[in-house]
């Protein structure tokens, strides 16, 4: 057809509305019918597209609006400095939903010359997903399979890790599309029964009530686990390093640090948490103020996120306090956001007055070490994960050993109140599952929550809501397979896939 014409503007218009419905899946939404829809309408205007070049354009804009509704919070952190970074929201928003959607487009090219086939469509769409949980850094952020999060199927991610979840999610689309062929029926059937067996599977790991997403603690279970405390300040990004709001959410901090707890029979946990940059000071200058916190704790050792300088460096960092106010350990932040905690060519770009918005310097933080346990003591070992770490899965499969509990702070009023804070909650979430370890996530404006090795929210403070929660640490589950393999069996699928579409594809080809 010729550009322009009806029959290519409808095309892409479904394109367009395939993706929006594939991030209706995602959080806050969690629509996950709608994204399969989305995926299987994708399905078949991929493999009736004329040509390879139009197959890869229809990927292209399908992915645009799949990225650009699922991470339409990527405008909030310009805004809070409006005045400096404002103009960049609209270009961080078009560049980011476009790069990434190229992901897609290749898929979408790979699928038709392959014949169209489903068999590619779950092969290429998923090695895609993986590709960009890597490249150039990686942004596993909006995956396809983050859409089961709230479902029975996403504790298959203890045994395959989160892209066999986009694996399940593409399977379950090409079946729909071919239960209503007469010739494919069958395979759509037998599909459609492998997710859905997956499905009772998983719904058999967490029995009982929540075990989709928050779950009624067990008081016995837990009774004799140790109590940790999450201070929630709830100090919004435009206020939070403001010099006369800076005194106020530190003393609301040192205020839920030393209340009583409510609990006659434990009225002190045993540890207490503070945010991602808890403090406004870097750590060198900080000593009044590690005084102060160590006072209201009494005793109980306090984790915090704070900065630090060692030379010209500047490290996003989180501090553990033993009870009597020394620093028994460090750890710096190893997975930096660009842009926005660091600057590719950092120098270069101060040059232009442009910097890394979360830092002071022209090129931003600089990366720690890697991962990393923290040892607090009788608490066991912990793995701290800074913000945007908790999406990475090898972020904990490279730790040195098996960690006791994961533990997340976080500032997450950088992403704002809509989608952004209950996305990344949902990665936490999975990130327990797939360890089988339980995670306590404390966040500056929420959500901070306490997770069990089901991926069970077990107790949490609401989004952008000021407070205090103690919550006993939920027993550590058996190492998974996914914790024992990492990603090796989910990519041996995924190629294995991939190699019989490409074998079909050329069966098919010598025999015309």
């Amino acid at each position: 057809m010729q550009p322009g014409a009806p029959g290519r503007r409808v095309r892409l218009l479904l394109a367009l509305l395939s993706g929006l419905a594939v991030a209706l899946g995602q959080a806050p939404f969690d629509l996950w019918p709608a994204a399969i829809l989305g995926l299987a309408l994708l399905f078949q205007l991929i493999r009736n597209a004329g040509s390879i070049r139009q197959a890869a354009f229809l990927g292209l804009v399908a992915g645009i609006g799949h990225f650009a509704l699922a991470l339409f919070w990527i405008i909030e952190p310009f805004l809070v400095n409006a005045a400096r970074h404002g103009w960049m929201a609209p270009f961080a928003l078009i560049g980011m939903s476009a790069g990434l959607a190229l992901f897609w487009a290749a898929a979408a090219a790979s699928v038709r010359g392959l014949g169209g086939r489903a068999l590619a469509f779950v092969a290429a769409f998923t090695l895609v997903e993986v590709l960009r949980s890597y490249v150039l850094t990686g942004f596993p952020w909006a995956l396809i399979g983050h859409v089961w999060v709230d479902t029975p199927l996403v504790h298959i991610a203890s045994l395959l890790g989160h892209h066999a979840l986009t694996l399940l999610a593409l399977l379950a689309a090409v079946g729909l599309v071919q239960l209503f062929s007469p010739r494919l029926r069958w395979w759509g059937a037998g599909s459609l029964a492998m997710v859905c067996a997956a499905a009772l599977w998983g719904g058999t790991v967490a029995v009982g009530p929540g075990q989709g997403g928050t779950a009624q603690a067990d008081p016995a279970a837990l009774s004799d686990r140790p109590v940790i405390r999450m201070i929630q300040p709830n100090a919004p990004q435009h206020l939070k390093w403001d010099r006369t709001a800076i005194p106020v959410f530190f003393q609301r901090q040192i205020d839920y640090t030393a209340a009583m707890g409510l609990d006659p029979a434990q009225p002190r946990p045993d540890l207490v948490i503070w945010a991602e940059t808890a403090l406004s000071v870097i750590l060198e200058n900080a000593e009044p103020e590690l005084e102060a916190i160590t006072l209201a704790a009494d005793g109980v050792p306090v984790v915090l996120g704070i900065q630090r300088f060692i030379g010209q460096r500047t490290f996003n960092s989180a501090i553990y306090l033993d009870g009597g106010g020394t620093i028994r350990a460090i750890y710096d932040k190893h997975r930096l956001v660009p842009f926005g905690e660091y600057m590719p060519f950092g120098e270069v770009m101060a040059q232009f007055g442009i910097h890394g918005m979360a830092a002071s310097r022209g090129g931003g933080f600089s990366p720690g070490a890697g991962p990393r346990l923290m040892d607090l003591g009788g608490l066991g070992h912990a793995l701290p994960l800074i913000c945007y770490e908790a999406v990475f899965p090898q972020a904990i499969l490279g730790a040195p050993e098996r960690p006791d509990f994961l533990m997340q702070i976080t500032n997450d009023a950088w992403f704002g109140t809509y989608s952004g804070p209950y996305q990344h909650l949902a990665q936490a979430r999975l990130r327990a599952i797939e360890q089988g370890l339980p995670m306590v996530r404390v966040a500056n404006t929420g959500v901070s929550a306490m997770i069990d090795g089901h991926g069970r929210v077990t107790a949490a403070l609401p989004l952008d809501t000021a407070g205090w929660l103690d919550a006993p640490l939920p027993r550590a589950l058996p190492p998974t397979i996914y914790a024992l393999w990492g990603e090796l069996p989910i990519m041996l699928i995924i190629l294995g896939l991939l190699g019989a579409s490409v074998g079909r594809e050329i069966r098919a080809r010598r025999a015309k």
